[in-house]
């Protein structure tokens, strides 16, 4: 569910880079599995910062069946790289269809299983890394890619507003030095990715109101 109202979320898309047959064909993918995604109103946003970094390398903590990542992989050049990572094994196999349909099998690599334990097999740095996996596992995630960063890398958190388990009320009080009675497991990891990376000096930490909100923290 967007944060933006309709109207604005259909502006944002309509002034993004343009969809096409696979993006189209994604969006069918979601609607027939009831499979939420970023959106186009994020994904143009996704292929805008790859051309605006100059990124080559991206890497992503949960990808389902590649939406984001299709975004980001078309906007790389032809010597770039994505990692796609995956636990639900026909989510990544669907992925690796659209990608192959799109010509950009050269560039992805597509990993089954745990992110977090993926990321341990590669070098970096990454110029761009989402984070959407487990919202309870956002500062794990983080804390393991922090290495393989450098100078100008961009880290961006999905749900940063709002998701099915996420109460943003809960999540902004947390922010604000205060305890909910009863929050989710995903308001609570939300709001602990939240509160660190706004801390770290080393980040400088701004909010994308945009599909669910995304969170982007740039390496300084």
């Amino acid at each position: 569910m967007s944060v933006l109202p309709p109207e604005v979320a259909s502006l944002a898309a309509c002034l993004g880079p343009q969809s096409d047959e696979i993006v189209k064909a994604m969006h069918e993918q979601s609607a027939e599995m009831d499979f939420p995604t970023v959106g186009p109103e994020v994904g143009s946003w996704l292929s805008l910062l790859v051309g605006a970094s100059g990124a080559r390398r991206v890497f992503e903590f949960g990808s389902g069946f590649g939406y984001s990542g299709y975004w980001f992989a078309r906007a790389l050049p032809d010597d770039g790289e994505i990692v796609l990572t995956e636990i639900d094994e026909d989510e990544l196999a669907l992925a690796r269809e659209f990608f192959d349909q799109a010509g950009l099998t050269d560039i992805t690599e597509f990993e089954h299983g745990d992110a977090i334990a993926t990321i341990d097999r590669y070098q970096g740095p990454f110029d761009i890394v989402l984070i959407d996996n487990e919202k309870q596992r956002y500062l794990e995630a983080f804390q393991a890619v922090r290495e393989k960063l450098r100078p100008g890398s961009l880290v961006l958190a999905d749900n940063a507003i709002t998701a099915g388990p996420i109460d943003r009320e809960d999540v902004l009080a947390m922010l604000e030095g205060e305890q909910p009675p009863d929050p989710t497991e995903a308001s609570r990891g939300i709001a602990e990715y939240l509160e660190h990376v706004r801390g770290r000096a080393d980040l400088e930490t701004s909010l994308l109101p945009v599909g669910e909100g995304v969170a982007v923290s740039l390496v300084r």
